[in-house]
């Protein structure tokens, strides 16, 4: 690999005695300080535009074979969230058991001053071997993303007695074979059931969810409205699903390419044959557009921060969403009726398929960015299950 140019700060100093370095597969090299656990990583470097909820944003499995750059200039002000406050016995400032970024690049990384932060965003990452870039220029490298779109990356985190040079670098991101030829939702996909119940153990009806990568927030959000809910693997039959008896079936948010789902796609097909009330969201948005003849497309750099405009076609109102997607759906020739789009570039943001119990959003209604702009998505769901039960 011919290297292209090299960007580093003069006298660069590092208060955690690690240096970083990150190897982007154009040839282009930043080298700045580490933090969190040493080590080396690939995948694709991705960027998102969020001010805060880098606990969420970490913990989300839709980031799994991701390189998470974040704009914001200052990360880790107040430090990360105990587990032990939660809601229907999940956390609430986690959207998984663990982080699932490969690794975070920021511009600097703070100490924390929060009355409720039990540790530092640098004993977090060291604590789960997560490596942590800071001292480089995010602006620089974010610009390069939405130039030329999202890439390959190599990053490493070592001693500064222990320079590893750009050969492993070059090595490792030889040897990756692509964010797109891999099934990042088998890694994140849970093996067996799981259920969850409403505070009060009295449930409204029981949701099969198929567990692509789900996000808390969504299982949250289900719980809030009364509802037993069934995780399921992303692979499992529709026959298995049915087992539970389910008044219905949502398909979660996920990583990863939605093309390399084609089981999953056959599934989500049958489910909408049998007029069961279905809800997807994010990679289940995509999997029900593919099932019903719609395209998807590889986003240019994709959607990803807590502050994106969604217009809703029914009504002319606009939202503020959180979202997560390096993919896009396109209706022509499908047969789907457009319900939310992109006002920024006319992206589709959900659809309905008229006659069927069905919705489907490419945002995240669970994620409340303004604070509660579309967590109204439940709710029709909701009473779409109880008309169809």
């Amino acid at each position: 690999m011919e290297i292209a140019g090299i960007h580093s700060y003069p006298k660069l100093r590092c208060p955690r005695g690690l240096r970083s370095r990150i190897l982007l597969s154009r040839g282009i090299v930043f080298e700045g300080c580490g933090f969190g656990a040493p080590g080396l990583r690939v995948g694709e470097i991705v960027f998102t535009t969020g001010m805060v909820g880098y606990p969420e944003s970490l913990t989300d499995p839709s980031y799994r074979g991701q390189i998470l750059v974040i704009t914001h200039p200052l990360v880790g002000n107040y430090g990360v969230p105990s587990r032990d406050r939660g809601m229907h016995g999940l956390p609430l400032h986690y959207e998984s058991d663990r982080i699932q970024v490969e690794a975070l690049v920021v511009a600097e990384e703070t100490r924390p001053s929060h009355w409720e932060s039990v540790e530092s965003l640098h004993e977090w990452l060291r604590r789960e071997g997560v490596p942590g870039i800071s001292r480089v220029d995010t602006r620089l490298l974010v610009s390069m993303i939405r130039e030329k779109g999202v890439e390959m990356a190599a990053v490493a985190v070592f001693p500064e007695d222990q320079d590893l040079g750009l050969e492993p670098l070059i090595k490792a991101l030889e040897e990756h074979p692509g964010y797109d030829s891999v099934d990042y939702v088998a890694q994140v996909s849970p093996a067996r059931p799981v259920e969850h119940w409403p505070e009060g153990g009295e449930a409204r009806s029981t949701l099969v969810l198929y567990d692509c990568g789900v996000k808390y927030g969504i299982l949250r959000e289900l719980l809030n409205r009364g509802f037993h809910v069934v995780r399921i693997p992303c692979g499992w039959s529709l026959d298995k699903a049915l087992s539970y008896d389910p008044s219905g079936i949502v398909l979660s948010n996920g990583p990863g390419n939605p093309l390399l789902l084609q089981r999953m796609v056959e599934t989500a097909a049958s489910i909408v044959e049998q007029g069961i009330p279905v809800l997807g969201i994010c990679l289940g948005h995509q999997l029900l557009a593919l099932a019903l003849g719609a395209r998807i497309h590889k986003m240019k750099y994709g959607h990803r921060g807590h502050n994106k405009p969604v217009r809703n076609l029914e009504t002319g109102a606009c939202y503020v969403s959180s979202q997560n997607h390096g993919y896009a759906v396109s209706l022509e020739a499908a047969g789907l009726k457009p319900w939310f789009v992109n006002p920024d570039d006319r992206t589709l943001e959900g659809f309905k398929a008229p006659g069927k119990p069905l919705v489907a959003v490419q945002f995240h209604p669970e994620a409340s960015p303004g604070p509660w702009d579309l967590a109204w998505v439940f709710d029709i769901y909701a009473r779409m299950v109880e008309r169809h039960a």
